[in-house]
């Protein structure tokens, strides 16, 4: 007893240090922050315009324009907010973008808005202002884009799981500072959850030892679409803006004191190879991963700065979580955080962190599915059993982490971000993180200005400054839509909350279901809410690509690769209509997508999955070879589309022959067209096993298994 009335003085001491530390640092940091969001000056700012240009427009434009004050490189959050705080000063601006809008690290993130709570717990610990300032800043960033977006962004419950009794005041202490830190602009007030109220709100959690849970509120947004919206705001600014344009050498001249400074860069249409010159007073790299591709492109001398890491991500079945609760795990077996988050009603799980090489195409690997699995079911309750085949969707995403190339010494990689101004004025702003984009373009802008002596006509004004579909967005603006328009209400709320009042347009857009109820709105897929009319709009918001539609207009290809697989052909069918693509263009751009659903979404690796050991017994394998060979009346060895036709048929089912050419595929190891026994087995064995949670192939054939636990979706999902 005597050792443990230690163990409890030490922990109030480390508390009551910890928090007297943590107002040592607010009162001395010679910091300041607004005490709330300021909306941007209605004066100032440009008067956006009703009309967007055309991608045919805006590249007419960057061809036409004499010159610009400045040009960006690189089209994910940075480069986007750089842009729009370029605009809205009122200077002349133009974006180009190698791939797509947010195509890289910028869609695949954890989809949080946060301001670092292990920052703060560093800058307690060590009283390092330098992480105070970071987390401050952080916290402010993250009301902002609250309050600028709020259709594409939300306050998300956090919850921590506690289940060693002494750690309650320590990570309530840590908790709170978080509170204090973001003072006015915290979302809501964390609190603490007895054992019995947190099995309450998430049953799925580990019951054994579990003393309680504390809860803590940050930001949760589309990550994607608010790129998006940024890109479009400031297109509606004047920014001139182009995706799918790449820059392949950057253009200097003479200063006239014999020093060569940038003036612009050649760049080139991947869709079309046509090349041109954009001339720039100054260029600002925010190519994020490809930080160095650029630099060397200015000096081939220069050290290079960026050391890409590998967060991976995997989305489960909506049944993993609460509808609004997400879990933190603050000690997994490598030391990182593992998140656990409802998002888009599935549940994404993640995330690793491991050295990689810069790629446009990063693909995730098993190790790193399984690590983020293994985590997962640490937290669960043993009689849930985590599925390999429940895993819906996978992707990896590159942290830039990067040196910073102003100081001497490169022992440790910066904690925020860096920016950078070359002898030739080449601005580079590199690494930081989403909540703190808009502050990195800030910085980024203020020293070209400096650097390339230009005129802004005023200062930044992007804190407070509404984007695209929020000024006439509330949270009840869905029943207008199910009102004026017949919507499902399901469609409808996600209409809302993906395009804010821009909804309206893309209703009008929506053709008629020939159904008493909905009047309109053809879904896509009958498992998700987004429709047809959506990929008629993305064509307008610059989507180019099957791609650019399946992952960043519509995030589905990020939620379930199966079904996107399935309403890829419609997806293309239509954008063939309003884009007058020809067959063989319709062909490629299928393969493409299938390319990147493959590869970069991890149907590839989910395939491969289940490829498992068959291991059945006598019996089993007797039962599963007569029920094979009930497909296969003829005895060929094998079974086809006509086989399972005919086995459907007596079972008074009717399926289209495109249906039942996905059911065989999802099996066809060898895309030979036929299943054979040997294939047939290992998916049975992939059932059994559970790295298959669902086959139509097996429920066509009312195959039964089953399990040694019971499956997630027998605790209710945690409502």
């Amino acid at each position: 007893m005597r050792g443990m009335s230690k163990k409890l003085y030490k922990i109030a001491l480390g508390g009551c240090g910890g928090a007297l530390a943590i107002y040592g640092l607010y009162k001395t940091a010679n910091y300041t922050q607004h005490p709330h969001v300021v909306m941007a000056d209605a004066s100032v700012v440009p008067k956006q315009k009703i009309k967007l240009l055309s991608r045919e427009e805006q590249l007419n434009a960057l061809k036409h324009t004499k010159e610009y004050d400045i040009l960006v490189i690189g089209g994910g959050a940075t480069g986007a907010g750089v842009a729009l705080d370029s605009v809205s000063r009122g200077l002349k601006t133009a974006l180009v973008e190698l791939d797509d809008f947010s195509s890289g690290t910028s869609s695949r993130s954890t989809k949080l808005i946060h301001g670092g709570v292990r920052y703060l717990q560093k800058a307690i610990m060590q009283l390092d202002f330098e992480q105070y300032r970071m987390v401050k800043e952080a916290l402010h960033e993250r009301a902002n884009l609250l309050a600028i977006a709020p259709h594409l962004s939300y306050p998300l419950p956090i919850m921590l799981p506690i289940y060693k009794w002494w750690q309650v005041p320590y990570y309530w202490v840590g908790i709170k500072a978080y509170d204090f830190v973001a003072g006015r602009q915290q979302v809501k007030s964390s609190y603490f959850l007895t054992r019995s109220k947190a099995l309450e709100l998430f049953p799925m959690l580990k019951k054994d030892k579990l003393c309680g849970a504390l809860v803590y509120y940050d930001g949760q947004h589309n990550d994607a679409r608010m790129n998006l919206a940024i890109v479009i705001t400031a297109a509606r600014l004047g920014a001139n803006v182009a995706n799918h344009v790449a820059v392949t050498e950057l253009l200097k001249k003479d200063d006239g004191q014999g020093n060569q400074k940038i003036c612009g860069a050649k760049v080139q249409d991947k869709l079309t190879g046509k090349e041109w010159t954009v001339n720039a007073k100054c260029v600002i790299n925010a190519t994020g991963p490809f930080t160095d591709a650029i630099r060397v492109m200015d000096d081939q001398k220069c050290k290079k700065i960026c050391q890409p890491s590998s967060g991976v991500h995997i989305i489960l079945p909506a049944y993993y979580s609460p509808d609004n609760m997400g879990l933190l795990d603050p000690a997994t077996s490598d030391g990182r955080v593992i998140f656990f988050l409802p998002w888009q009603k599935m549940t994404i799980a993640g995330t690793t962190d491991r050295p990689c090489d810069v790629t446009h195409h990063p693909s995730p690997t098993e190790d790193e599915i399984q690590f983020i699995l293994n985590e997962v079911k640490n937290y669960l309750t043993p009689e849930i059993t985590v599925r390999r085949g429940d895993v819906m969707s996978v992707w990896s995403g590159i942290r830039p982490l990067v040196l910073n190339p102003n100081k001497e010494s490169t022992e440790a990689l910066a904690r925020n971000h860096v920016l950078h101004v070359s002898n030739s004025n080449l601005i580079t702003i590199a690494g930081g993180k989403w909540t703190t984009y808009r502050v990195m373009a800030k910085e980024a802008v203020d020293a070209a200005v400096e650097a390339c002596k230009l005129s802004p006509k005023s200062e930044c004004q992007t804190d407070g400054l509404l984007l695209e579909g929020a000024s006439g967005w509330t949270p009840n603006m869905y029943i207008r839509l199910v009102q004026d328009y017949g919507l499902e209400s399901e469609v409808a709320q996600h209409l809302a909350n993906t395009y804010g009042d821009r909804a309206f347009a893309v209703a009008k857009q929506a053709s008629l279901t020939g159904k008493r109820w909905p009047i309109i709105g053809r879904r896509l897929h009958e498992e998700y809410p987004y429709i047809e009319a959506e990929v008629r709009y993305a064509i307008t918001e610059y989507a180019c690509t099957a791609v650019d539609v399946i992952a960043r207009r519509l995030r589905l290809s990020f939620l379930n690769v199966q079904a996107t697989e399935e309403a890829l052909p419609n997806i293309i069918s239509i954008m063939a209509d309003v884009l007058n693509w020809s067959k063989s263009k319709q062909k490629e751009e299928y393969e493409k997508a299938m390319e990147f659903l493959r590869t970069e979404m991890g149907q590839d690796v989910n395939r491969k999955s289940r490829v498992t050991p068959v291991n059945f017994s006598k019996e089993e394998l007797n039962s599963y070879t007569k029920k094979f060979q009930a497909l296969d009346r003829d005895r060929k060895g094998y079974i086809t589309i006509n086989d399972l036709k005919r086995s459907l048929k007596i079972q008074g089912e009717k399926v289209d022959d495109d249906t039942l050419h996905d059911m065989l595929n999802e099996v066809d190891l060898n895309k030979n067209g036929q299943v054979e026994l040997g294939e047939y087995l290992l998916l049975m064995s992939a059932i059994k096993h559970g790295a298959i949670s669902q086959s139509r192939l097996a429920a066509a054939v009312d195959i039964q298994y089953e399990s040694s636990a019971l499956s997630v979706d027998r605790s209710g999902g945690g409502v």
